[in-house]
């Protein structure tokens, strides 16, 4: 079934943090930073895109285009011809290169916006979430722009794409996310080729026992956050790359405060309560480094169109 000249369809994504600390590749926390996309199928042949906001100046506008590239494998995988002639129109505000999904976010809008207009406007979200998370690589940030709030998933092998499981987690309403974003960037690439292969099982038991504390934390109980979002596996061999947002980490975990980097990073979040949120802005003040503070909340929901 080919889509018909007209269609259109205007989607919001949220940013994520991935990891909180030792929930590699699989904890993800939806943030309340949007990007925007209408695509529309038209009858004049080609490609045109649009694209405000950040990154302006550096997004690509032909076929590379990560939200038109995932539109096209989505479409195929749908078995839907693609169609001749497209307009994608983006606005964009997640930051690029600083660990809040921006991939993730750009995957999940094409194949979202590839199902609605194959599909006269209906999003199955297990759908999105599957196929997103098989081109993301990894579940953790897809999966909270698929479904907003908190999220623990995991991959298991599946053909013709391997099968995510999703579980929604009831986020403790108590708790804020504060995201601070340094000026530098960091590629996704970059961050995961200095890990090593190989860690050993007593570390791997330990990061695993910290990643079910952090679970329980999220859910009921804020004031074991700082012990749950203490990472083994990925922040330290990546010091080196991220100097001054691992120093920030050093400083807001050293007054209780449950600091990782989000994702790839370099941004630094922080898991605290709203009476916190001040001493955290004191500590970035104190370091004299330049970062901005976001409180973006987390959203209740992840992908959805817009009327």
């Amino acid at each position: 079934m080919s889509i018909a000249p007209g269609s259109s369809v205007t989607l919001r994504v949220p940013a994520s943090s991935a990891n909180l600390g030792p929930g590699f590749d699989c904890i993800g926390l939806a943030l309340g930073v949007w990007d925007e996309a209408t695509v529309t199928v038209t009858d004049e042949p080609g490609l045109v895109i649009d694209v405000t906001g950040t990154g302006a100046d550096t997004v690509p506008r032909d076929a590379s285009h990560l939200v038109h590239r995932t539109m096209v494998s989505a479409w195929r995988h749908l078995g839907v011809p693609v169609p001749a002639g497209v307009h994608l129109s983006t606005h964009n505000a997640v930051p690029h290169g600083r660990g809040l999904g921006s991939s993730a976010t750009a995957i999940v809008m094409g194949v979202a916006a590839a199902q609605a207009l194959s599909s006269g406007g209906e999003i199955d979200l297990d759908v999105v979430n599957e196929l997103a998370c098989a081109l993301e690589g990894h579940p953790d940030n897809a999966s909270a722009s698929v479904f907003g709030g908190a999220t623990l998933s995991v991959t298991e092998a599946g053909s013709p794409l391997p099968r995510t499981r999703t579980v929604p987690l009831r986020l403790d309403p108590r708790i804020v996310p504060v995201v601070l974003v340094p000026h530098t960037t960091l590629s996704t690439h970059t961050a995961r080729s200095v890990l090593p292969d190989v860690v050993p099982l007593a570390t791997a038991a330990a990061n695993s026992s910290r990643t079910g504390v952090l679970v329980h934390a999220l859910t009921s109980d804020p004031s074991l956050l700082t012990v749950g979002t203490t990472d083994l596996l990925h922040q330290e061999p990546r010091r080196p790359s991220y100097p001054e947002s691992m120093a920030l980490v050093d400083d807001l975990r050293a007054a209780d405060l449950a600091a990782t980097i989000s994702g790839a990073g370099p941004s630094v979040l922080t898991l605290t309560t709203a009476e916190r949120t001040g001493r955290i802005e004191e500590i970035v003040a104190a370091r004299g480094d330049v970062w901005q503070v976001l409180t973006p909340g987390v959203p209740d929901r992840g992908v959805h169109a817009v009327s």
